[in-house]
């Protein structure tokens, strides 16, 4: 999946050892979408991925991540975990249609009246 937005919060990086003995870290940060009704989303990078994407406040990035659920004891976490950031140009976006989009179509030019609709004097229907 992938949104476009702005980074607005970056959380303190985490890191630790597994039960396994080995090192892992996250990074977490909160974008913001720029659609008509901004949403706010927490997501993160895991291992090498921290190093790989420096993200800072105020960068206006496309954010390629996956969701992903897991349950532990009863309850039901979620995760979107980012996997590629790529920046994109810091310009307001262009909606996907104009706000125009949900006037009406122009009505279809009338249609010809066809030959039987026609009077003619020499019918011999009384209808």
């Amino acid at each position: 999946m992938e949104v476009i937005g702005k980074i607005i919060h970056v959380l303190p990086p985490q890191s630790g050892t597994s039960q396994a003995g080995n090192q892992w870290k996250k990074q977490e940060y909160v974008l913001e979408t720029e659609d008509a009704y901004p949403k706010k989303i927490c997501f993160d990078f895991f291992g090498d991925r921290v190093d790989q994407f420096p993200l800072k406040i105020n960068d206006r990035i496309k954010l390629s991540f996956d969701i992903e659920s897991r349950e532990y004891n009863g309850r039901w976490y979620t995760n979107i975990r980012g996997w590629k950031a790529e920046q994109v140009a810091n310009q307001t976006m262009q909606p996907a249609q104009s706000a125009n989009a949900y006037q009406q179509p122009a009505a279809p030019a009338p249609a010809p009246t066809p030959d039987f609709l026609e009077s003619d004097s020499s019918d011999d229907l009384p209808f």
